[in-house]
């Protein structure tokens, strides 16, 4: 993985092009890191996709006049590679000075890069500025927990942190729960650069019932970790399933734009298609 880190454009003074150049984008495959968490790539514990937002798209129609829009993607879990961020912007930029006949244009020459990038089918979706705003926000579903009253000392990744509710040293038979639980506390770093990634991280399950207070313990472990947003998404969901007993399980993060760009993994064990979520601080 670090040799493949190596080679990409993150952590390396980066000359923007602003002519069209899908050769700007940089694949990541996802096999090494899932292997490395006990995950089968050809048999995923999961279904699930990375919704991306996109948010300085800009390029010239054919009277060189700009045109703006907000783009949504989404890359199927099960592709193969990832795409990595800064590569992503990058790829974004280079549209600013091409010109195009349509949006749809544009939307079918995305389509067709990422796809090839990610070597699984990417759906684009292109807004104007009016119909993006009347999306509005959406509010964070089930409890929050960020104001259980807990000490936290460790802010280095440790799935241990998770505890079963429990009397003695035998686990309490709460029955079966369903609930949804959400933290903003979520706080990961690049795995290149070390800069911040913040965001929102929401469990939802059915089964064995989560000790709040040790899952929030177990977010806030993530606050020195560095790993992809992708990554850290898939390692709470095997951890989770490691520790409890579910009949389902679902876990998405909504993460923080960082250079016009926010990245929001989703895992479930449900083969269900997933909303297209944007919360308040995105």
């Amino acid at each position: 993985m670090s040799n493949v880190l190596h080679a990409s454009p993150l952590g390396k003074n980066s000359e923007y092009k602003s002519e069209y150049d899908p050769s700007l984008l940089f694949p990541i495959e996802r096999k090494d890191k899932r292997e490395e968490l006990g995950i089968d790539p050809d048999n995923l514990p999961f279904y699930g996709r990375d919704l991306w937002y996109g948010y300085e798209l800009s390029w010239l129609n054919m009277s060189g006049k700009p045109v703006v829009r907000v783009a949504q993607f989404e890359l199927p879990c099960d592709s193969p590679c990832l795409v990595e961020s800064k590569s992503f912007k990058l790829y974004l930029n280079s549209f600013n000075q091409s010109r195009f006949e349509s949006a749809e244009q544009v939307a079918e020459r995305m389509t067709q890069n990422l796809s090839a990038v990610a070597k699984a089918p990417v759906a684009v979706w292109l807004y104007t500025i009016d119909e993006f705003e009347r999306r509005a926000f959406d509010s964070t579903p089930g409890i929050n927990i960020d104001e259980l009253d807990v000490a936290v000392d460790c802010y280095r990744y440790d799935p241990n942190l998770l505890a079963r509710h429990s009397i003695g040293d035998e686990p309490e038979s709460d029955g079966i729960v369903s609930e949804t639980l959400h933290t903003h506390l979520l706080k990961s770093n690049c795995p290149v650069t070390g800069q911040p990634d913040w965001g929102t991280l929401v469990v939802s399950y059915r089964g064995e019932p989560v000790d709040h207070t040790s899952l929030l313990k177990y977010v806030c472990s993530f606050r020195d970790h560095q790993e992809f947003h992708e990554q850290c998404v898939e390692r709470a969901f095997v951890d989770l399933q490691k520790h409890y007993k579910f009949e389902e399980l679902t876990v998405y993060a909504q993460y923080l734009r960082r250079g016009g760009l926010d990245i929001n993994p989703w895992r479930s064990t449900l083969d269900i298609k997933p909303e297209a979520l944007r919360f308040i601080r995105q």
